[in-house]
Protein backbone atom coordinates (compact mmCIF):
# COMPACT_ATOMS: atom_id res chain seq x y z
CA UNK A 1 0.00 0.00 0.00
CA UNK A 2 1.08 3.63 -0.54
CA UNK A 3 2.93 5.22 2.29
CA UNK A 4 0.94 8.14 1.96
CA UNK A 5 -2.18 6.34 1.95
CA UNK A 6 -1.62 4.48 5.10
CA UNK A 7 -0.41 7.46 6.88
CA UNK A 8 -3.70 9.00 6.10
CA UNK A 9 -5.68 5.92 7.11
CA UNK A 10 -3.85 6.70 10.65
CA UNK A 11 -4.53 10.35 10.49
CA UNK A 12 -8.17 9.69 9.69
CA UNK A 13 -8.80 7.08 12.32
CA UNK A 14 -6.77 8.95 14.83
CA UNK A 15 -9.40 12.08 14.79
CA UNK A 16 -12.68 9.38 13.99
CA UNK A 17 -12.37 8.23 16.94
CA UNK A 18 -12.49 11.88 18.80
CA UNK A 19 -15.40 12.88 16.41
CA UNK A 20 -17.42 9.95 17.65
CA UNK A 21 -18.40 11.41 20.93
CA UNK A 22 -16.64 14.31 21.56
CA UNK A 23 -19.29 16.96 20.24
CA UNK A 24 -22.48 14.66 20.78
CA UNK A 25 -21.38 13.17 24.33
CA UNK A 26 -22.75 16.68 26.37
CA UNK A 27 -25.99 15.88 24.30
CA UNK A 28 -26.11 11.98 25.82
CA UNK A 29 -25.40 13.16 29.22
CA UNK A 30 -28.01 15.38 29.37
CA UNK A 31 -30.24 13.29 27.85
CA UNK A 32 -29.00 11.07 30.79
CA UNK A 33 -29.78 14.11 33.55
CA UNK A 34 -25.82 14.59 34.14
CA UNK A 35 -26.02 18.27 32.24
CA UNK A 36 -24.69 19.77 35.66
CA UNK A 37 -21.79 17.36 34.78
CA UNK A 38 -20.54 18.32 31.64
CA UNK A 39 -17.50 20.57 32.44
CA UNK A 40 -16.15 18.70 34.86
CA UNK A 41 -16.08 15.12 32.71
CA UNK A 42 -15.02 17.22 29.47
CA UNK A 43 -12.00 18.66 31.94
CA UNK A 44 -10.42 15.18 31.94
CA UNK A 45 -8.92 15.85 28.31
CA UNK A 46 -7.59 18.99 29.72
CA UNK A 47 -5.67 17.54 32.97
CA UNK A 48 -4.63 14.49 30.91
CA UNK A 49 -2.96 17.33 28.48
CA UNK A 50 -1.29 18.59 31.15
CA UNK A 51 0.28 15.20 32.67
CA UNK A 52 0.54 12.28 30.06
CA UNK A 53 2.57 13.88 27.01
CA UNK A 54 5.92 13.99 29.07
CA UNK A 55 5.33 10.97 29.92
CA UNK A 56 4.60 9.61 26.85
CA UNK A 57 7.18 11.24 25.17
CA UNK A 58 9.56 9.82 27.60
CA UNK A 59 8.66 6.57 27.01
CA UNK A 60 8.65 7.30 23.13
CA UNK A 61 11.94 8.95 23.55
CA UNK A 62 13.50 6.09 25.38
CA UNK A 63 11.84 2.82 25.13
CA UNK A 64 9.55 1.76 22.60
CA UNK A 65 8.90 2.27 19.27
CA UNK A 66 6.25 4.97 18.62
CA UNK A 67 4.16 2.91 16.17
CA UNK A 68 3.79 0.17 18.85
CA UNK A 69 3.10 2.82 21.68
CA UNK A 70 0.32 4.29 19.93
CA UNK A 71 -0.96 0.92 18.85
CA UNK A 72 -0.78 0.06 23.09
CA UNK A 73 -2.46 3.50 24.01
CA UNK A 74 -5.54 3.10 21.31
CA UNK A 75 -6.40 -0.76 22.44
CA UNK A 76 -6.26 0.31 26.19
CA UNK A 77 -8.49 3.47 24.84
CA UNK A 78 -10.77 1.05 22.85
CA UNK A 79 -11.34 -0.73 26.36
CA UNK A 80 -11.88 2.48 28.37
CA UNK A 81 -13.99 3.45 25.95
CA UNK A 82 -16.11 0.62 25.52
CA UNK A 83 -16.64 0.05 29.36
CA UNK A 84 -17.95 3.92 29.19
CA UNK A 85 -20.80 3.28 27.17
CA UNK A 86 -21.81 0.86 29.32
CA UNK A 87 -21.90 2.91 32.64
CA UNK A 88 -26.08 4.10 31.87
CA UNK A 89 -26.59 7.06 34.18
CA UNK A 90 -23.71 6.21 36.74
CA UNK A 91 -21.71 9.49 36.42
CA UNK A 92 -19.00 8.28 38.95
CA UNK A 93 -18.32 5.24 36.68
CA UNK A 94 -18.54 7.22 33.38
CA UNK A 95 -16.18 9.62 34.81
CA UNK A 96 -13.78 7.53 35.60
CA UNK A 97 -13.15 5.94 32.06
CA UNK A 98 -14.18 8.94 30.23
CA UNK A 99 -10.73 10.21 32.34
CA UNK A 100 -8.53 6.88 31.80
CA UNK A 101 -9.35 7.19 28.10
CA UNK A 102 -8.25 10.70 28.29
CA UNK A 103 -4.89 9.50 29.69
CA UNK A 104 -4.36 7.58 27.09
CA UNK A 105 -6.20 9.78 23.93
CA UNK A 106 -4.83 12.97 24.48
CA UNK A 107 -0.86 11.92 23.97
CA UNK A 108 -1.62 10.07 21.31
CA UNK A 109 -2.51 12.81 18.96
CA UNK A 110 0.87 14.36 19.37
CA UNK A 111 2.64 10.55 18.70
CA UNK A 112 0.77 10.33 15.69
CA UNK A 113 2.41 13.51 14.43
CA UNK A 114 5.38 12.00 15.66
CA UNK A 115 5.20 8.76 13.61
CA UNK A 116 4.04 10.88 10.55
CA UNK A 117 7.89 12.63 10.73
CA UNK A 118 10.11 9.70 12.10
CA UNK A 119 8.21 7.43 9.03
CA UNK A 120 8.11 10.65 6.04
CA UNK A 121 12.53 11.00 7.14
CA UNK A 122 13.13 7.67 6.99
CA UNK A 123 11.28 7.84 3.70
CA UNK A 124 13.28 11.29 2.47
CA UNK A 125 10.06 12.98 2.00
CA UNK A 126 9.20 16.19 2.04
CA UNK A 127 7.50 17.20 5.37
CA UNK A 128 6.87 20.89 5.15
CA UNK A 129 4.92 19.86 2.24
CA UNK A 130 3.80 16.21 2.57
CA UNK A 131 2.78 16.23 5.98
CA UNK A 132 -0.35 18.99 6.02
CA UNK A 133 -2.20 16.79 3.30
CA UNK A 134 -2.11 14.31 4.76
CA UNK A 135 -2.85 16.35 8.81
CA UNK A 136 -6.27 17.18 7.03
CA UNK A 137 -7.92 14.11 6.56
CA UNK A 138 -7.64 14.11 10.32
CA UNK A 139 -10.28 16.71 10.57
CA UNK A 140 -11.74 14.86 7.08
CA UNK A 141 -12.31 12.13 9.53
CA UNK A 142 -13.53 14.15 12.72
CA UNK A 143 -16.43 15.69 10.83
CA UNK A 144 -17.47 12.00 9.03
CA UNK A 145 -17.66 10.35 12.20
CA UNK A 146 -19.50 13.80 13.46
CA UNK A 147 -22.22 13.03 10.10
CA UNK A 148 -22.20 9.14 11.06
CA UNK A 149 -23.25 10.02 14.65
CA UNK A 150 -25.97 12.38 13.58
CA UNK A 151 -27.56 10.23 10.50
CA UNK A 152 -27.46 6.93 12.86
CA UNK A 153 -29.67 8.62 15.69
CA UNK A 154 -26.83 8.15 18.11
CA UNK A 155 -26.83 12.05 19.04
CA UNK A 156 -28.39 10.71 22.47
CA UNK A 157 -27.24 7.28 22.66
CA UNK A 158 -24.36 5.18 24.17
CA UNK A 159 -23.78 3.98 20.35
CA UNK A 160 -21.43 6.99 19.49
CA UNK A 161 -18.94 5.75 22.48
CA UNK A 162 -18.89 2.06 21.17
CA UNK A 163 -18.17 3.47 17.97
CA UNK A 164 -15.16 5.86 19.32
CA UNK A 165 -13.96 2.06 20.87
CA UNK A 166 -14.54 -0.20 17.51
CA UNK A 167 -12.49 2.55 15.57
CA UNK A 168 -10.04 2.68 18.72
CA UNK A 169 -9.34 -0.87 18.18
CA UNK A 170 -9.17 -0.79 14.59
CA UNK A 171 -6.09 1.91 14.69
CA UNK A 172 -4.44 0.17 17.48
CA UNK A 173 -4.56 -2.63 15.82
CA UNK A 174 -3.33 -0.94 12.35
CA UNK A 175 -0.48 0.69 14.27
CA UNK A 176 1.33 -2.20 14.75
CA UNK A 177 1.46 -2.72 10.75
CA UNK A 178 3.01 0.56 10.60
CA UNK A 179 7.12 0.91 9.60
CA UNK A 180 9.23 1.31 12.30
CA UNK A 181 9.56 4.50 14.85
CA UNK A 182 12.54 3.45 16.89
CA UNK A 183 13.84 5.62 20.10
CA UNK A 184 15.60 8.53 19.56
CA UNK A 185 18.49 8.90 21.57
CA UNK A 186 18.39 10.88 24.86
CA UNK A 187 21.75 12.78 25.60
CA UNK A 188 23.59 11.53 29.00
CA UNK A 189 23.26 14.03 31.86
CA UNK A 190 19.91 15.61 30.79
CA UNK A 191 18.36 17.18 32.98
CA UNK A 192 15.15 16.48 34.73
CA UNK A 193 13.32 19.53 33.63
CA UNK A 194 14.83 18.72 30.17
CA UNK A 195 13.63 15.35 29.82
CA UNK A 196 10.42 16.68 30.72
CA UNK A 197 10.56 18.67 27.68
CA UNK A 198 10.31 22.06 30.24
CA UNK A 199 13.39 23.75 28.83
CA UNK A 200 11.06 26.86 27.43
CA UNK A 201 10.07 27.79 31.14
CA UNK A 202 13.01 30.47 30.90
CA UNK A 203 11.19 32.04 28.35
CA UNK A 204 8.96 33.28 30.67
CA UNK A 205 11.73 35.60 31.89
CA UNK A 206 11.12 37.46 28.88
CA UNK A 207 8.00 40.05 29.51
CA UNK A 208 6.84 39.64 25.85
CA UNK A 209 6.63 35.53 26.35
CA UNK A 210 5.09 35.77 29.91
CA UNK A 211 2.14 38.16 28.88
CA UNK A 212 1.61 35.74 25.79
CA UNK A 213 1.66 32.63 27.77
CA UNK A 214 -0.69 34.81 30.28
CA UNK A 215 -3.15 35.11 27.66
CA UNK A 216 -2.90 31.41 25.86
CA UNK A 217 -4.19 30.32 29.05
CA UNK A 218 -7.11 33.01 29.07
CA UNK A 219 -8.11 32.44 25.95
CA UNK A 220 -7.39 28.73 26.59
CA UNK A 221 -10.73 29.24 28.65
CA UNK A 222 -12.73 29.48 24.96
CA UNK A 223 -11.59 26.73 23.34
CA UNK A 224 -13.55 23.66 24.63
CA UNK A 225 -16.49 25.63 25.98
CA UNK A 226 -18.54 25.12 22.52
CA UNK A 227 -17.46 21.37 22.38
CA UNK A 228 -18.72 20.47 25.52
CA UNK A 229 -22.10 22.17 25.48
CA UNK A 230 -22.66 23.49 22.50
CA UNK A 231 -25.11 19.56 21.74
CA UNK A 232 -26.93 20.24 24.52
CA UNK A 233 -27.24 24.12 23.57
CA UNK A 234 -29.06 22.71 20.64
CA UNK A 235 -30.73 19.89 21.81
CA UNK A 236 -32.49 22.44 24.48
CA UNK A 237 -35.19 23.74 21.74
CA UNK A 238 -36.66 20.31 21.43
CA UNK A 239 -39.53 21.28 23.45
CA UNK A 240 -40.19 24.37 20.91
CA UNK A 241 -38.55 23.16 17.41
CA UNK A 242 -38.61 19.07 18.06
CA UNK A 243 -38.60 18.09 14.57
CA UNK A 244 -36.00 21.00 13.26
CA UNK A 245 -33.02 20.10 11.85
CA UNK A 246 -30.47 21.45 14.00
CA UNK A 247 -32.46 19.46 16.87
CA UNK A 248 -32.57 16.49 15.17
CA UNK A 249 -28.98 16.37 13.61
CA UNK A 250 -27.53 18.89 16.01
CA UNK A 251 -24.19 16.94 14.97
CA UNK A 252 -24.25 17.83 11.67
CA UNK A 253 -24.83 21.56 12.34
CA UNK A 254 -21.83 21.62 14.33
CA UNK A 255 -19.48 19.97 12.11
CA UNK A 256 -19.64 22.94 10.16
CA UNK A 257 -17.15 24.65 12.68
CA UNK A 258 -14.58 22.35 11.90
CA UNK A 259 -15.10 22.71 7.91
CA UNK A 260 -14.45 26.33 8.44
CA UNK A 261 -11.51 25.15 10.93
CA UNK A 262 -9.95 23.49 7.77
CA UNK A 263 -10.66 26.58 5.35
CA UNK A 264 -9.45 28.87 7.47
CA UNK A 265 -6.19 27.33 7.88
CA UNK A 266 -5.30 27.87 4.64
CA UNK A 267 -6.05 31.62 5.43
CA UNK A 268 -3.35 31.92 7.65
CA UNK A 269 -0.38 32.80 5.74
CA UNK A 270 -2.05 35.62 4.10
CA UNK A 271 -3.53 37.07 7.03
CA UNK A 272 0.08 36.88 8.99
CA UNK A 273 1.84 38.11 6.15
CA UNK A 274 -0.45 41.18 5.91
CA UNK A 275 -1.86 42.01 9.31
CA UNK A 276 1.15 40.44 11.58
CA UNK A 277 0.69 37.85 14.74
CA UNK A 278 -1.12 40.98 17.19
CA UNK A 279 -4.02 42.02 14.88
CA UNK A 280 -4.22 38.20 13.91
CA UNK A 281 -4.11 37.22 17.64
CA UNK A 282 -6.66 40.39 18.40
CA UNK A 283 -9.10 38.75 15.18
CA UNK A 284 -9.02 35.02 16.76
CA UNK A 285 -10.70 38.00 20.14
CA UNK A 286 -13.02 38.92 17.52
CA UNK A 287 -14.24 35.93 16.54
CA UNK A 288 -14.28 34.12 19.75
CA UNK A 289 -17.09 37.26 20.88
CA UNK A 290 -18.70 36.97 18.03
CA UNK A 291 -18.39 32.92 18.65
CA UNK A 292 -20.85 33.15 21.67
CA UNK A 293 -22.45 35.80 20.72
CA UNK A 294 -24.21 34.63 17.64
CA UNK A 295 -24.85 31.74 19.73
CA UNK A 296 -26.99 33.48 21.98
CA UNK A 297 -29.23 34.93 19.54
CA UNK A 298 -29.42 31.55 17.73
CA UNK A 299 -32.54 29.36 17.39
CA UNK A 300 -33.10 26.53 14.95
CA UNK A 301 -35.42 28.47 12.63
CA UNK A 302 -35.36 32.34 12.54
CA UNK A 303 -32.21 32.25 14.26
CA UNK A 304 -30.46 29.82 12.21
CA UNK A 305 -28.51 31.82 10.38
CA UNK A 306 -26.84 33.26 13.24
CA UNK A 307 -25.86 29.77 14.09
CA UNK A 308 -24.66 28.79 10.76
CA UNK A 309 -22.55 31.81 11.30
CA UNK A 310 -21.24 31.30 14.98
CA UNK A 311 -20.27 27.88 13.39
CA UNK A 312 -18.55 30.00 10.26
CA UNK A 313 -16.37 32.30 12.06
CA UNK A 314 -15.07 29.22 14.29
CA UNK A 315 -12.71 28.49 12.38
CA UNK A 316 -11.18 32.21 12.53
CA UNK A 317 -11.76 31.85 16.17
CA UNK A 318 -9.71 28.67 16.75
CA UNK A 319 -7.07 28.67 14.40
CA UNK A 320 -6.26 32.29 14.25
CA UNK A 321 -4.97 31.45 17.57
CA UNK A 322 -3.71 28.05 18.01
CA UNK A 323 -2.16 28.06 14.35
CA UNK A 324 -1.04 31.72 14.72
CA UNK A 325 0.40 31.66 17.99
CA UNK A 326 2.04 28.33 17.31
CA UNK A 327 4.38 30.33 14.13
CA UNK A 328 4.70 33.06 16.89
CA UNK A 329 6.80 30.74 19.09
CA UNK A 330 8.08 28.93 16.00
CA UNK A 331 9.66 32.88 15.14
CA UNK A 332 10.27 34.32 18.61
CA UNK A 333 12.18 31.54 20.54
CA UNK A 334 15.94 29.91 20.43
CA UNK A 335 15.90 27.00 18.02
CA UNK A 336 16.96 25.02 21.18
CA UNK A 337 13.74 26.16 23.13
CA UNK A 338 11.30 25.47 20.66
CA UNK A 339 10.01 21.90 20.79
CA UNK A 340 9.51 22.78 24.42
CA UNK A 341 8.26 25.89 23.91
CA UNK A 342 5.03 24.29 21.65
CA UNK A 343 4.51 21.83 24.17
CA UNK A 344 4.60 24.63 27.26
CA UNK A 345 1.71 26.46 24.54
CA UNK A 346 -0.48 23.40 24.10
CA UNK A 347 -0.11 22.75 27.87
CA UNK A 348 -1.28 25.98 29.25
CA UNK A 349 -3.83 26.14 26.42
CA UNK A 350 -5.52 23.04 25.91
CA UNK A 351 -4.24 21.88 29.44
CA UNK A 352 -4.80 24.27 31.68
CA UNK A 353 -7.22 26.43 30.02
CA UNK A 354 -9.57 24.03 28.83
CA UNK A 355 -9.66 22.37 32.83
CA UNK A 356 -10.16 26.39 33.74
CA UNK A 357 -12.81 26.75 31.11
CA UNK A 358 -14.51 23.82 31.32
CA UNK A 359 -15.51 24.10 35.22
CA UNK A 360 -16.02 28.19 34.91
CA UNK A 361 -18.59 27.48 32.31
CA UNK A 362 -20.24 24.26 33.94
CA UNK A 363 -20.81 26.57 36.77
CA UNK A 364 -22.41 29.71 34.74
CA UNK A 365 -24.97 27.22 32.74
CA UNK A 366 -25.42 25.49 36.28
CA UNK A 367 -26.26 28.97 37.87
CA UNK A 368 -28.35 30.28 34.68
CA UNK A 369 -30.39 26.45 35.08
CA UNK A 370 -33.65 26.54 36.84
CA UNK A 371 -34.99 22.78 36.96
CA UNK A 372 -34.52 21.54 33.25
CA UNK A 373 -34.49 24.87 32.04
CA UNK A 374 -31.27 26.81 31.08
CA UNK A 375 -31.15 30.88 30.27
CA UNK A 376 -28.59 30.01 27.33
CA UNK A 377 -28.75 32.95 25.68
CA UNK A 378 -27.53 35.01 29.03
CA UNK A 379 -24.57 32.49 29.23
CA UNK A 380 -23.62 32.48 25.75
CA UNK A 381 -23.51 36.84 26.12
CA UNK A 382 -21.35 36.06 29.71
CA UNK A 383 -18.56 33.97 27.27
CA UNK A 384 -18.61 36.38 24.44
CA UNK A 385 -18.61 39.45 27.37
CA UNK A 386 -15.52 37.42 28.76
CA UNK A 387 -13.63 37.12 25.50
CA UNK A 388 -14.14 40.49 24.69
CA UNK A 389 -12.77 41.77 28.17
CA UNK A 390 -9.71 39.70 27.84
CA UNK A 391 -9.13 40.49 23.73
CA UNK A 392 -9.02 44.35 25.02
CA UNK A 393 -6.35 43.43 27.99
CA UNK A 394 -4.67 41.63 25.55
CA UNK A 395 -4.54 45.30 22.93
CA UNK A 396 -3.61 46.92 25.51
CA UNK A 397 -0.70 44.52 27.40
CA UNK A 398 0.65 42.52 24.81
CA UNK A 399 3.58 45.04 22.36
CA UNK A 400 4.45 43.58 19.51
CA UNK A 401 5.46 45.41 16.36
CA UNK A 402 5.58 43.81 13.13
CA UNK A 403 5.90 45.07 9.48
CA UNK A 404 2.79 44.32 7.36
CA UNK A 405 3.90 43.15 3.97
CA UNK A 406 3.59 45.11 1.29
CA UNK A 407 1.01 43.71 -1.26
Amino acid sequence: MNLKLRLIIMQFLEFFIWGSWLISLGNYMGNLDMGDHIGPLFATAGFAAIIMPAIVGIIADRWLNSEKLLGILHLLGACCLFMASKTGANFNELYLYIFLNALVFMPTIGLSYSVCYSIMANRKMDTLNDFPPIRTWGTVGFIVAMWIVSLAGWELSANQLVLASASALVLGVYSFTLPPSPPTKVKKGSSLISTLGLDAVVLLKQRKMAIFFLFSVLLGVCLQITNSFGSLFLSSFRTNYEHSFAVLHANIILSISQISEALFILAIPFFMRRFGIKTVILMSFGAWVLRFGLFGFGNPTTGLIWLILSMIVYGMAFDFFNISGSLFIEKETPPKFRASAQGLFMMVTNGLGAVIGNYSAQAVINYHTNGKETDWPTCWFIFAGYALVIGILFALCFRYKTVPART
